[in-house]
């Protein structure tokens, strides 16, 4: 499996540099005027992992196929988007397709960059977004349990879709519904509001090891947990750059990660998700899967008669497997097991499938 991120905003906070720095292409338009963006643009990305090459080098193989997120460039929104200012509902309409959000912020001055608002407030911008999402999901629960569309909702989504215009009615936190029900039942929802996010906060390069002002009043009020502080510029700055010279410049200004590694490694804490590996002759790759994934479910990541015919998986953790140079000298010197359907697969396994055609 791939997740999508979607970078949403108001205009002009630097979502399309973001874009084009995360994906190392031109493929969004930046530009200094509003709805520079109106089509989402979509770029894939290898997710990096170093212990792709490892496992590779052990089992001699031929090729190496990371596994990939996306993410999308939504345009910019702004106040009333839910009731079609700007170019709203179709902008919120893609929001509805991506796994998670990623909220891009504008934390810094500038005279040379068109602000929509007359000052910068970090604070403000995301509750004008925040906002415009809930509106979109209150009209569309008002919409979906109208008398001539209820009949066709499904009992599950009534009781999600009544417990969270509860919510918003009565100014409760809507992330209460993750803990109510089944997370498969909340994705069927279509409910902006409740899709994990990560905040992240724009800067100049100056503040890109530090911070500001800007983002110490966002951390006060929103937590460190799931911001971000990257520089879009700098994330472009060092894509034009070659691997020493990447280096040499991170180095230089202090960067530990890149944006790209930073985003990666949130999104898959927030959306709970695992990797595990086969590896061969032929090609070494990582897989996706979400956290308590069991075996026929993740190899089902593989193909579905996978799945279906699974009879049990080989598995070796990653360390063991290094350490013991491979399949044979994991299995010799009994660091393989044999595991069956209930076996909840681990991030880091190395796994081989036996399964009926």
């Amino acid at each position: 499996m791939s997740f999508k991120c979607g970078i949403v905003g108001l205009p002009n906070v630097g979502k399309s540099t973001l874009f084009n720095a995360l994906t190392n292409s031109s493929k969004a338009q930046a530009a200094n005027f509003p709805f520079c963006t109106i089509d989402p643009n979509v770029g894939v990305v290898p997710v990096p992992d170093y212990r792709l090459e490892n496992l590779a080098k052990i089992s001699k193989s031929k090729k190496i196929i990371n596994t990939t997120i996306s993410f999308v460039d939504i345009a910019g929104l702004v106040k009333g988007a839910s009731k079609g200012e700007g170019l709203g509902n179709k902008f919120l309409s893609h929001i509805r397709e991506v796994e998670a959000i990623i909220h891009m912020i504008r934390c810094f001055d500038s005279d040379d960059i068109q602000n929509v608002n007359p000052t910068v407030d970090p604070i403000r911008d995301l509750e004008i977004i925040e906002t415009e999402m809930m509106l979109a999901d209150l009209e569309s629960i008002q919409t979906r349990l109208g008398k001539s569309n209820k009949k066709n909702v499904v009992e599950e989504q009534i009781k999600i879709l009544e417990t969270a215009l509860d919510c918003i009615n009565n100014d409760k936190d809507i992330s209460i519904l993750k803990t109510q029900f089944d997370i498969k039942q909340l994705n069927q929802s279509g409910l902006l509001s409740i899709k994990p996010k990560i905040f992240v906060c724009n800067v100049d390069e100056q503040s890109v090891q530090n911070g500001n002002d800007y983002t110490k009043r966002f951390i006060d009020k929103f937590g460190q947990e799931n911001t971000l502080i990257i520089s879009a510029d700098i994330e472009n700055q060092i894509n034009e750059l070659d691997i020493s010279e990447k280096k040499n410049y991170m180095e230089m200004i202090g960067l530990k990660e890149t944006g790209l590694n930073m985003l990666i490694q949130k999104g898959y804490k927030i959306l709970e998700l695992d990797t595990y590996f086969t590896s061969g002759p032929e090609e070494t790759r990582a897989w996706t899967i979400q956290k308590n994934c069991t075996a026929p479910k993740a190899a089902g990541e593989i193909h579905t008669d996978f799945e279906k015919g699974f009879i049990r998986a080989e598995t070796i953790s990653y360390n063991d497997f290094i350490a013991n140079e491979g399949w044979v000298n994991s299995k010799t010197n009994g660091k393989m097991r044999l595991e069956g359907k209930d076996y909840i697969v681990k991030d880091g396994d190395v796994l081989n499938f036996r399964f009926n055609t």
